[in-house]
């Protein structure tokens, strides 16, 4: 039985929530003073602000296959590295979100990487009993960009802490790696979007139903509070990029009148963003249950 599922076009959808983490305010929000970020959102006495790993499940009712988009921190980080990121499983983890839709880890076709942090990817797979690394999809193709590929198994110097050994190893010795091109169609009204601004070849899905769309806007939008155009992450490589690809994309979100699938965003899990005095806001708070 599949519970709470919101039907857009010939797609069944399903909120997947993994977890929640804490990472660096400051660096969340690069050159942005604390006096203004934080009147969004509040940090801990570590300058630690909260986040979600909120990821999407994509059932076609044309093609069968079932996507999962991103799949969280996984399991697989030191007691040290759990605490360093406040991981918590209790609110909500992988699994049990997939099996209370219905769903088990072998009934995913499909699962479409908006990128490789250590943050998108962890949990594809996990420490057995035995100690060794498996895979908790054991039937579904992983799709990566060309060109992030490239750059998660090649990082420069500052972005290579993000990409773990042990999640981006395994995804390269098995035989289910797709590397695709930016632009890709998975399937009809399964599209993909590219931005370069964050890490090199990012890709954020686009679900498109008639005249309605619902873009899983990933690191280029991580929370509501990235809206205003220079509120970008110190996390990002190219920030210049980022501010290009952002008021393009916030630009054509509000004339289009997108839903923008928040993955890290503890607060709003889905937002349409109008424009008023040349500022992007909020306009709708919404869940998938809503659309």
């Amino acid at each position: 039985m599949h519970l709470s599922s919101t039907e857009f076009g010939h797609f069944s959808l399903y909120t997947i929530e993994t977890g929640r983490f804490r990472l660096d305010g400051g660096a969340m929000f690069g050159v942005v003073p604390k006096t203004l970020w934080s009147r969004k959102i509040e940090a801990d006495d570590k300058n630690r602000i909260p986040m979600a790993m909120r990821c999407l499940l994509i059932e076609s009712q044309q093609t069968g296959r079932l996507y999962l988009v991103d799949n969280g921190i996984g399991t697989k980080f030191s007691e040290k590295m759990s605490e360093i990121y406040d991981i918590d499983h209790n609110h909500s983890d992988l699994l049990s979100s997939l099996d209370y839709h219905g769903f088990s880890p072998g009934e995913i076709t499909d699962v479409i990487f908006t990128h490789l942090h250590f943050d998108h990817c962890g949990g594809t797979t996990f420490y057995n009993g035995n100690g060794d690394i498996d895979h908790i999809f054991k039937n579904a193709r992983y799709h990566v960009t060309k060109r992030h590929w490239e750059t998660a198994t090649n990082p420069n110097a500052r972005e290579k802490a993000s990409f773990l050994e042990d999640n981006i190893q395994p995804i390269a010795d098995s035989d289910r790696l797709q590397l695709v091109e930016k632009h890709h169609q998975f399937e009809e009204g399964l599209y993909a979007l590219p931005a370069d601004g964050h890490t090199i070849g990012q890709q954020l899905p686009k679900i498109v139903a008639g005249n309605q769309s619902i873009i899983y806007a990933a690191d280029l939008l991580p929370t509501h509070a990235h809206l205003p155009l220079p509120w970008i992450m110190g996390f990002d490589m190219q920030p210049a990029v980022t501010l290009e690809e952002k008021k393009a994309f916030l630009d054509e979100a509000v004339e289009k009148k997108w839903y923008l699938f928040l993955e890290h965003d503890v607060q709003k899990e889905i937002i349409s963003v109008t424009k008023k005095d040349g500022k992007y806001q909020p306009e709708d708070s919404l869940t998938l249950n809503d659309i």
